[in-house]
C-alpha cells in the first residue's frame, strides 16, 4: 500500500512539474510582459525596474528556476525576498534562509494586488458551484439510473437514454447562454431568478453584502448537466448488470419486497463504478467552471480568470492554471488511492 501510494504522489509531483514548465513558457518565456505592464510609452527606467523585479533581464532559463522557486512551497530566498515579496511561512538561515512558504505566485499587472490571495478569494465560490452540480448530479441521477433500468424498454428507459446523451452531446457553454436567457430573462417573472448574479449580492444603499443562494441554481445546474448524463447511464448499466446476478434471484427467494432488493441490495453493489465518476468528475467542474462562471457573472476563478486574461493580466491567468491544476491532481490522485483502499486489484497496476 505505501508503494501504490508513493508512486501515486510521485506521478502527481511530475505532472505539477509538467504544468509548471508549460505554464512559464507559455505566458513568460516569449515576448516581454513588462510592456503589458506598462505600455510602449513607458520611460526606459521605469521598465527596467520592472523587468529586474520579474527577472526578465535574466537568461530564459534563470527565469525559470527562479519562477520554479517562487511557485514552490519550498524555497531559497534571502530576507530581503522574504520583506519585499512578503513571503509567509517558516524559514530559517542567516542571509539566505530555506523555508516552507505559500507558493509565492507574483502580483496582478492590473490590480498590484497579490495573485495567490486574489485566487484564494475567489477559490470557495468555485468549490462550492463544484459541490452543488456534483450534488445535483448525484441526486437526479442516481435515481433516473435506477428508474431506467428497472423499466427497461419502456419509455422512461427511452427517455433518460435519450435526455443523458443529449446532455453528454450539448456544449457546457451552449447549454449556459440558453438556460440563463430561458429562465433568467424570459421566465424570471416566474423563477425569480436572475441571468447572473454571484453568491454575495450587495444591498444598496445599506452597502452590506447578503447571501443570494438563489444565484446558485442556475450556473448549478448548467455545470452539473454533463455528470448528470454520465452518472445517468453508468447507474443503469451497472444496475441492469447486477439485476442479473444469483443473489438478487436469491433475495427474491427470500420473499424480500422489490423495492428492498433493488434500492438496498441490488444499488449498493452497483455503485462502484458510480463512484468513480463521481470523483473523476468533481476534479473536472473545478478545472471546467470558467464559462461557465463567466456567463453567469458568478464571482469564482473561471471568471477571475477570464477577466484576466482579457486584460492580459498574464500572473493571474498563471497562477489560475496552477492553482486549477494542483487541485485536480490532487482528487484524482485521492480517488486513485481510494480506490487502491476498496479494490486490491488496482494496486497492482
Amino acid at each position: 500500500m505505501i508503494r501504490f501510494f508513493t508512486k501515486r504522489v510521485l506521478y502527481g509531483l511530475l505532472v505539477m512539474l509538467g504544468v509548471v514548465v508549460l505554464v512559464f513558457f507559455l505566458f513568460q518565456g516569449f515576448g516581454d510582459p513588462s510592456r503589458l505592464m506598462l505600455g510602449q510609452s513607458a520611460d526606459a527606467a521605469t521598465r527596467d525596474n520592472i523587468r529586474k523585479e520579474l527577472y526578465l533581464d535574466q537568461p530564459v532559463w534563470k527565469q525559470f528556476v527562479l519562477y520554479l522557486n517562487d511557485v514552490s512551497p519550498v524555497g531559497v530566498h534571502s530576507q530581503q525576498e522574504i520583506d519585499k515579496k512578503k513571503l509567509n511561512g517558516w524559514f530559517a538561515g542567516d542571509e539566505t534562509k530555506v523555508g516552507v512558504k505559500v507558493p509565492y505566485l507574483r502580483r496582478s499587472y492590473q490590480t498590484k494586488k497579490d495573485v495567490w490571495e486574489m485566487l484564494m478569494a475567489a477559490l470557495p465560490r468555485t468549490i462550492i458551484l463544484a459541490l452543488a452540480a456534483i450534488l445535483i448530479a448525484i441526486v437526479l441521477g442516481i435515481p433516473l439510473g435506477v428508474i431506467a433500468a428497472v423499466k427497461k424498454d419502456t419509455w422512461m428507459d427511452t427517455s433518460a437514454i435519450f435526455t443523458s446523451v443529449l446532455g453528454i452531446s450539448a456544449p457546457s457553454f451552449f447549454m449556459g447562454i440558453v438556460i440563463a436567457y430561458l429562465f433568467g430573462f424570459v421566465l424570471s417573472s416566474y423563477t425569480g431568478l436572475n441571468m447572473t448574479g454571484s453568491l454575495f449580492d450587495t444591498n444598496y444603499p445599506f452597502d452590506h453584502k447578503e447571501l443570494q443562494l438563489k444565484n446558485l441554481i442556475l450556473p448549478a445546474f448548467t455545470l452539473g448537466i454533463r455528470p448528470l448524463a454520465i452518472i445517468t447511464q453508468l447507474t443503469r448499466g451497472s444496475m441492469l448488470d447486477v439485476l442479473n446476478q444469483d443473489y438478487i434471484r436469491t433475495a427474491y427467494a427470500k420473499g424480500l419486497s422489490r423495492r428492498t432488493v433493488i434500492w438496498k441490495h441490488a444499488l449498493r453493489n452497483a455503485l462502484n463504478p458510480v463512484i468513480t465518476a463521481i470523483t473523476g468528475w468533481f476534479a473536472e467542474l473545478l478545472a471546467g467552471a470558467f464559462f461557465v462562471e463567466y456567463i453567469f457573472g458568478w464571482n469564482g476563478i473561471g471568471k477571475l480568470t477570464v477577466d484576466a486574461l482579457e486584460k492580459l493580466d498574464f500572473p493571474v491567468v498563471m497562477g489560475s492554471v496552477l492553482i486549477t491544476s494542483f487541485f485536480f491532481i490532487v482528487v484524482n490522485m485521492l480517488a486513485d488511492i481510494l480506490y487502491g483502499v476498496v479494490d486490491p486489484r488496482v494496486r497492482l497496476q
